[in-house]
């Protein structure tokens, strides 16, 4: 990323450090364990530490970084444990969001659902993961959004992150090819107007996912 322009406010200079670091630790290029010094991260973007605070700051919150005794902020370590306990939560709210959603779908629902796959595909001949895994959260956020529960919602705001960075991690080992078409089944589950039958292809979606990606 290039450096600040001098002339951007406090806030403009942190949201561009923390998309900066959120990428790269996203990328994998900053990986478990890797430090992140105020100091060096400040001068990088010739600004001063207010800023990198305020941007370590949030990913904190977001559990993308800890802070360590003698070390300061760390690249945090994402377990199997955790990234099984999420799958096993999402196959049991993401079914119950897309059963509540579906009833409210309109063409312009599913046309958005096809955009972003047609999306993946773009993005999958250009090897460019981090599109595609933004596109995966935003097709699966969708339902989350969409079903009228809040609670539901705020449990996808609070694992998304988490899911973003085991996709991100694995997909650098396998590949994202036949991600496009693995969503344009489940928009065929949901063109069926059977909730059971769109539900289970979900569900199946991302055990099938856990078994590759984790067993």
């Amino acid at each position: 990323m290039a450096e600040q322009e001098p002339n951007l406010s406090m806030h403009s200079i942190s949201e561009h450090i923390y998309l900066w670091l959120k990428q790269g630790i996203l990328a994998g290029e900053l990986q478990p364990g890797s430090r992140l010094i105020v100091l060096d991260i400040a001068r990088k973007f010739r600004v001063s530490q207010a800023p990198v605070r305020e941007a370590l700051e949030r990913l904190k919150q977001e559990g993308l970084i800890n802070g360590v005794p003698n070390k300061g902020s760390v690249v945090s370590d994402i377990t199997s444990k955790e990234i099984r306990d999420l799958f096993v939560l999402r196959e049991i709210i993401e079914g119950f969001a897309v059963r509540e959603t579906m009833p409210r779908m309109t063409d312009g629902d599913y046309a958005f659902l096809e955009r972003t796959v047609s999306g993946m595909d773009d993005a999958n001949k250009m090897r460019d993961t981090l599109r595609i895994l933004e596109l995966d959260m935003e097709f699966h956020g969708f339902f989350y959004r969409r079903c009228d529960n809040q609670a539901i919602l705020g449990l996808w705001n609070d694992m998304r992150t988490k899911i973003m960075r085991f996709m991100a991690i694995s997909n650098r080992y396998y590949t994202t090819d036949g991600l496009a078409d693995w969503h344009r089944l489940l928009i065929d589950a949901l063109k069926s107007g059977n909730p059971e039958t769109a539900e289970k292809a979900f569900v199946e979606h991302m055990h099938s996912y856990k078994i590759i990606h984790l067993d």
